[in-house]
C-alpha cells in the first residue's frame, strides 16, 4: 500500500462512492468510538464498506463498524463515517486522512469530527461535551504530519496557517443549538498522542500542564487535512472518561468503558449534530 496518494487516486475513490451513492454529500461528519450509532439515523441511506472503496483501508478497532453512509440528516446531505481509521493501527497518516481528502473531492465544504477523549481539565465529567477551539499536535510536532510530503497544490497551500482550522461560525453553531436544546457544552483544547496505550499518570499532568483539556488519539489529523483543503471544521469531544493522574489510583482506564460511555452520551451527542444539520440545511 502506498504511503501518499496523487490526485487521481483521490478522484478515482470520489467517482466510485458518488456512482454507488443516491447523494452528493455537502456535510460529511466523522464518529469516534462509540459513536457509530448515529449512522443508523441517517436517511435513504447507502452504506459502503471501507474495504469496497478504492484506496480505503479496513478499520480494526472494535467499536468501528468500517462503513461510509450517505444520504441525508436533518435535510443536509450527507457522508458519513462510521468510525475511522488511527495511526497506531499501523497506517500512514495519509491513509489516515485520505477520506477527508475524498470527501473535499466529492463537494463536502463542511466536516464535523467527533472523537472519545480523555478529560484532562479537573472540572470535566464524563458525559461532557467539548467543543474543539483549538488543538496540540503532539503527533505533529514529533515529525509525523499528513502533510508531509509532496504538496497537492489542489487542495491548499505548501505552508498553511494553523490559527484558524476550527471554523469560529461552525463553534457559535454550536453553541446558539446546544442553548436552544438547553444542553452544556465544554470548550477546550484537545491533545492527540499516538497510542495505542492510555496514558500514564506523569503524562497526564504534563498534558494538563501545557494546556490541553481532553487528550486522545485522532481528530487532529483529519482536521488538519480538512482545513489545508478549505473545508470548514467542527471538532467535538465526548468526554468518556477522566484521565487518571495519580501513579497509585486503583482504577484504570479501558476502550471497553470509552465505548460504553460513547454509547451513553450519544443521544445528547445526536441531539445535537441533528440540530446543526439543521440549521446548515437552511
Amino acid at each position: 500500500m502506498a504511503a501518499s496518494f496523487a490526485l487521481g487516486h483521490y478522484d478515482e475513490s470520489a467517482r466510485y462512492i458518488l456512482t454507488h451513492a443516491g447523494v452528493r454529500p455537502r456535510v460529511g461528519l466523522i464518529l469516534g468510538s462509540g459513536l457509530g450509532r448515529l449512522a443508523d439515523a441517517v436517511e435513504n441511506a447507502v452504506a459502503l464498506p471501507f474495504v469496497d472503496i478504492p484506496h480505503f483501508v479496513a478499520s480494526t478497532v472494535p467499536g468501528h463498524s468500517g462503513k461510509l453512509v450517505l444520504g441525508t440528516l436533518a435535510g443536509a446531505p450527507v457522508c458519513v463515517m462510521q468510525g475511522r481509521v488511527h495511526y497506531y493501527e499501523g497506517y500512514t497518516l495519509q491513509q489516515v486522512t485520505l477520506p477527508v481528502r475524498v470527501m473535499q473531492r466529492m463537494g463536502v465544504r463542511t466536516l464535523i469530527i467527533s472523537n472519545a477523549a480523555g478529560g484532562l481539565n479537573p472540572d470535566f465529567n464524563v458525559g461532557d461535551l467539548m467543543i474543539l477551539d483549538d488543538h496540540i499536535n503532539f503527533v505533529g510536532m514529533a515529525g509525523h504530519n499528513p502533510l508531509t510530503g509532496p504538496n497537492l497544490d489542489e487542495f491548499g497551500p505548501r505552508f498553511p496557517a494553523a490559527n484558524h482550522i476550527y471554523s469560529r461560525s461552525l463553534r457559535q453553531l454550536a453553541g446558539d443549538v446546544a442553548a436552544q436544546q438547553g444542553l452544556s457544552l465544554r470548550h477546550g483544547v484537545y491533545i492527540i498522542l499516538s497510542g495505542p496505550n492510555f496514558e500514564t499518570p506523569a503524562e497526564v499532568r504534563f498534558l494538563r500542564t501545557i494546556g490541553a483539556d481532553a487528550v486522545g488519539m485522532s481528530t487532529v489529523p483529519e482536521a488538519l487535512v480538512a482545513h489545508h483543503a478549505g473545508m470548514q471544521v467542527l471538532g467535538i469531544s465526548t468526554i468518556t472518561n477522566v484521565a487518571i493522574d495519580q501513579l497509585d489510583a486503583a482504577g484504570e482506564p479501558s476502550h471497553e468503558e470509552v465505548q460504553d460511555a460513547g454509547h451513553l452520551i450519544t443521544p445528547r451527542l445526536s441531539k445535537l449534530l441533528l440540530g446543526i444539520l439543521g440549521r446548515l440545511a437552511d
